[in-house]
C-alpha cells in the first residue's frame, strides 16, 4: 500500500485572529508534559456487514493491485511468520509492533511472531521521510516483496523483483515506515502495510470498515480485517489459487466464519472506476493547484452521484471538498461537511467518519462563539475517537472543548481536559512542537 500522506483537519485559516493577536493567545502548554498516552491492543469492532458483500470485497482486494492491475493467483506465507525489526527502532515502535502481532495471532488465527533472525521473512524497516518519499513519492510507507532491507530495495526497485504479481507464493517482504514522525503515524504504517504484506495487496474506496481504503479514515486493523486475515490463511484457500477457484470457496468459508453474515438482501457494492479514483487523488494532491483540486471533489461528488455509489465515496468526496472550501468560500465549506455527516451518520459503520467531520463542525462553531454547541459536537465524536485509536484526533476533540469550556468561563475544567488531552497529543502529533501548533491553532479560532 502506498498510504497517501496524513489527512489531517483543516483548521479554519479565515476565522484567525491577525497574527499578534495569535500571539497573545496562543494556549499554554505545560512546561513538563505529561506521560506520552498509547493504546492497548484491544479488538477494533466494526459492524458486520453481509456475507455476500464481504465475498465480492475479498476477491477484489485479494486479485488485483490499487492501479487496477490484475493479480493472476493467490498468495500468502507457508508456515509460520517471523517479524524483525532492521536498524534502529524506538520502544514505541517495537511495542506497537507486538501489540499488533498480538492481534494478529488472536483475532486472525495467523502464527507470526517477532525475532532477531536475519533471515525473518517479513522486515521491518524505519528509514527517515524524505528519503522515503525521495524513492516513492507520495508515499508515506510501503511494502515490497523479496528484499530484506533498504540497500537492497534501492538496487532492484525498477525491476520485477518487486513485483507483487509476479509471486507464486510469499517468502519474504520488507516494510518500510518512516522514523521521524509521530508515533501514530508509524504505528498506523504497521498495521497498514504488515496486513498487505501477508494479505490482499488492493485498497477499496468503498469499504466503510477496513484500513484497506485509502480514504486512511481508519487507523488500525478492524474486525472486518481480522477477518479478511483469518480468510486468507484458512485452510480452504492456497497459493497459486485463481480467482474463480477462490470465489467457489467462498461461500462455505464464511459461513464457517462469519455466521452473523449470513442475511439475505444485500448486495456487493459496485466496484470504484479509476475517474473517480484519479479525480479523489487530485484533489488530495498537495502539488495541484486549489482551483484545480476544487474542481476535481467537485467531479467526485457527481461521479459518486451518477453511478448511484452514495455511502462512503458519495460522503467522502463531499469531505474532501469541503476541507477545499476551508478559507475560501466558508457556506460552500460548512454545506459540504454537513452533507457528508448526515451521509456518514446514516450507517453504522461509518462512525468514525462522522468523528473527522466533527473537528471541521467544532472550528466553526467555536469560530462563531458558540461554547455549548462546540462542547456538544465533541462530545459526540471523542467516544469513537478513544475506541477507533486514534490520538490525534482525540486530542483535537478535547483541546476544542477546552477551549469551549474556557469560553464558558470554567477555567478549572478547561485546564484539567486540555491536560488529559497532551499525553494523547503527544502520540498523535509527536513532537511538542507539533503539539504547541496545534494548541495554538484552535486557540486561534476563539473570537476575542
Amino acid at each position: 500500500m502506498t498510504r497517501f500522506g496524513a489527512f489531517l483537519v483543516t483548521l479554519l485559516a479565515a476565522c484567525a485572529p491577525a497574527p499578534q493577536e495569535v500571539a497573545t493567545r496562543a494556549a499554554p502548554l505545560a512546561s513538563t508534559l505529561p506521560p506520552i498516552k498509547t493504546f492497548t491492543a484491544t479488538p477494533v469492532s466494526t459492524p458486520s456487514r453481509s456475507n455476500a458483500e464481504i465475498a465480492q470485497d475479498f476477491l477484489d482486494l485479494s486479485f488485483r493491485m490499487e492501479s487496477g492491475r490484475e493479480i493472476p493467483v493467490m498468495t500468502r506465507f507457508e508456515g509460520p511468520i517471523n517479524v524483525r525489526v532492521n536498524g534502529p527502532a524506538s520502544e514505541l515502535l517495537i511495542a506497537d509492533l507486538d501489540q499488533l502481532l498480538s492481534r494478529l495471532r488472536r483475532e486472525a488465527n495467523i502464527n507470526i511472531d517477532m525475532t532477531d533472525a536475519p533471515d525473518a521473512q517479513i522486515t521491518v524497516e524505519a528509514v527517515p521521510r524524505d528519503i522515503l518519499s525521495a524513492a516513492v513519492p507520495s508515499a508515506a510507507c510501503f511494502v515490497v516483496p523479496r528484499v530484506s532491507s533498504w540497500s537492497e530495495f534501492m538496487q532492484v526497485r525498477r525491476t520485477s523483483v518487486v513485483d507483487w504479481t509476479t509471486l507464486q507464493t510469499r517468502t519474504k517482504a520488507t516494510m518500510f515506515v518512516p522514523s521521524d514522525v509521530a508515533p501514530q503515524e508509524v504505528r498506523d504504517c504497521l498495521h497498514e502495510e504488515l496486513a498487505q504484506a501477508i494479505g490482499p495487496l488492493n485498497d477499496l474506496y468503498r469499504l466503510p470498515d477496513s484500513v484497506f481504503n485509502d480514504d486512511n479514515i481508519h487507523n488500525v486493523l478492524t474486525s472486518f480485517d481480522m477477518l479478511v486475515l483469518r480468510m486468507y490463511y484458512a485452510p480452504e484457500l492456497s497459493n497459486g489459487m485463481n480467482r474463480r477457484a477462490v470465489a467457489s470457496r467462498l461461500p462455505g468459508l464464511l459461513t464457517r466464519m462469519n455466521p452473523a453474515g449470513q442475511r439475505v438482501g444485500s448486495r456487493p457494492s459496485q466496484s470504484t472506476d479509476q475517474t473517480w479514483i484519479a479525480a479523489v487523488r487530485t484533489a488530495l494532491s498537495a502539488a495541484t493547484s486549489p482551483r484545480k483540486r476544487r474542481a476535481a471533489a467537485q467531479q467526485a461528488i457527481r461521479l459518486s452521484q451518477t453511478n448511484g455509489w452514495g455511502g462512503p465515496r458519495e460522503a467522502f468526496a463531499h469531505y474532501a471538498y469541503g476541507r477545499l472550501q476551508v478559507g475560501h468560500n466558508s457556506n460552500q465549506a460548512i454545506s459540504a461537511f454537513l452533507r457528508a455527516e448526515q451521509i456518514y451518520r446514516s450507517n453504522p459503520a461509518t462512525q468514525i467518519h462522522a468523528a473527522h467531520i466533527a473537528v471541521q463542525r467544532a472550528a466553526f462553531a467555536l469560530a462563531e462563539g458558540d461554547a455549548a454547541k462546540t462542547i456538544t459536537i465533541v462530545n459526540t465524536a471523542i467516544p469513537q475517537a478513544r475506541n477507533h485509536q486514534n490520538a490525534a484526533l482525540l486530542a483535537t476533540l478535547m483541546m476544542f472543548k477546552a477551549e469551549a469550556l474556557d469560553l464558558q468561563g470554567d477555567n478549572a475544567a478547561a485546564e484539567a481536559v486540555r491536560l488529559d488531552s497532551l499525553g494523547w497529543a503527544r502520540y498523535g502529533f509527536g513532537q511538542d512542537i507539533h503539539v504547541q501548533a496545534r494548541l495554538n491553532e484552535i486557540a486561534a479560532l476563539r473570537p476575542l
